[in-house]
């Protein structure tokens, strides 16, 4: 589980494709600071197991093809910015909100407008999930706990076939300290729903 507040901006530094998974090696230096075998990063809001932590700021994780299909992490390349949380710890603060790094589908980047202290974001929304959206409510972006600005249905759909969307309203310290505040129209991004929504549906049908 983790909190959506991302602690570190880290590095894609190689990637080598295996049978029917990836193995990615990235460089974070905070997250691996007290990290091991078998414990949980969540990179890009995609929670991910520790296989081995080389070199004191590396580590490596093994990527499964469905993760793969169904996230944007087997597009990244050696170079990419990544953000990296470490999983929540029950003491710790809860300054965003229950994340699982379970990711629900990908958006695409639709515009940005700058204004003089914060900058608007507009990303399509897969139609499977914007029920799960809702106006001042959350939504995992990338990994980034962010709050629900506005919502609309375009007349024609995104190129990514989408036509919902949503925005999120991003502060200096995000823009500044996540791969969000670099992301130009067309990138593809992670997207989690609130999990509270998908169960209150799911106790709904089943009576």
């Amino acid at each position: 589980m983790f909190t959506g507040i991302v602690e570190e901006l880290g590095e894609i530094v190689a990637t080598e494709q295996l049978a029917d998974a990836a193995r990615l090696t990235i460089r974070g230096k905070l997250v691996t600071s007290d990290a091991g075998h078998g414990d949980s990063i969540a990179v890009n809001g995609v929670c991910l197991t520790v296989v081995e932590v080389i070199d004191g700021d590396c580590f490596t994780v093994d990527v499964m093809a469905e993760t793969l299909n169904r996230s944007s992490i087997g597009g990244l390349t050696a170079g990419a910015e990544v953000n990296l949380e470490r999983a929540a710890a029950l003491n710790s603060r809860l300054g965003g909100h229950l994340v699982q790094g379970h990711v629900d589908g990908t958006g695409t980047v639709l515009a940005r407008t700058p204004s003089e202290n914060w900058e608007v974001v507009r990303i399509s929304l897969p139609e499977s999930i914007a029920k799960y959206v809702v106006e001042k409510g959350s939504i995992t972006v990338d990994g980034i706990s962010l709050t629900v600005s506005g919502l609309g249905v375009s007349e024609t759909p995104a190129a990514d076939g989408n036509r919902d969307w949503f925005e999120v309203s991003l502060i200096p310290t995000t823009l500044s300290m996540t791969n969000l505040g670099t992301a130009a129209p067309g990138t593809l991004v992670n997207l989690e729903v609130d999990v509270i929504a998908k169960y209150v549906e799911r106790l709904q049908q089943r009576g």
